[in-house]
């Protein structure tokens, strides 16, 4: 347990806390500037099984906000170049990979596997279809997005409302094209971050979670606010 004494000196963790990380199992949906972030804490925390989901190849341009990979990763598939990175980090945690992505036909089987779902994707579609399986399975699962200067984080806890509750234009947005604007890469570092510290708090029982709430923040405007839902 020296490896984690940084924060199993904490009360509202100690070595219980720690002892439901090492069992416990997140699926990251994305591995873009989001998913870095959470996959780095989350495997440094000591989460005992990974998921890494992403049916992309690491690109040039990924490499100013997406700090698992480097420029000798360039066209290798994201989740293999991201378990080569966290692997190095920690030969303890598993990890599953999947470089397919979640789709309609594979979600409910992947999903069913984790504890809980991290979503780090830069689409609509996946996120309704994150917030279906995880409903129907009464699985948690975090929510975060990005853009320019901004960002959003929410937890979806069973039986509260759900992804849907906050955008109920469902058809409107799934006809929307991936996000591809401009984006400062300190933004999805931020988000990312909050988005483990929100798996950590349900894997391992401790805080106040975003359930019901929405917290969205402005780098440029120093903006940072939680609406309740």
């Amino acid at each position: 347990m020296d490896r984690y004494s940084r924060q199993t000196m904490l009360p509202e963790i100690g070595e219980e806390g720690q002892r439901r990380l090492l069992a416990s199992s997140a699926l990251i949906v994305g591995l873009g500037g989001l998913g870095c972030p959470v996959g780095l804490y989350l495997t440094g925390a000591g989460v005992g099984r990974i998921g890494l989901c992403d049916p992309d190849t690491v690109s040039m341009s990924n490499l100013q906000r997406q700090t698992l990979y480097s420029e000798a990763t360039v066209g290798m598939p994201k989740p293999l170049a991201a378990y080569e990175r966290l692997a190095s980090l920690s030969s303890a945690t598993e990890f599953d990979l999947w470089p397919d992505g979640l789709t309609r036909d594979n979600a409910c089987e992947i999903i069913a596997g984790y504890d809980i779902v991290v979503d780090c994707c830069d689409n609509h579609s996946t996120r309704y279809l994150i917030d279906d399986v995880c409903r129907r399975l009464r699985k948690p699962w975090v929510y975060g997005s990005i853009g320019a200067f901004e960002g959003r984080v929410s937890t979806f806890l069973p039986g509260a409302s759900g992804y849907t509750g906050i955008f109920p234009e469902r058809e409107v947005l799934e006809a929307l094209p991936p996000s591809s604007g401009g984006v400062v890469g300190a933004v999805p570092g931020v988000v990312g971050s909050m988005e483990a510290a929100e798996a950590l708090k349900v894997l391992a029982g401790f805080g106040t979670t975003l359930s019901g709430k929405l917290f969205v923040m402005n780098i440029k405007t120093l903006d940072f606010n939680i609406i309740e839902l």
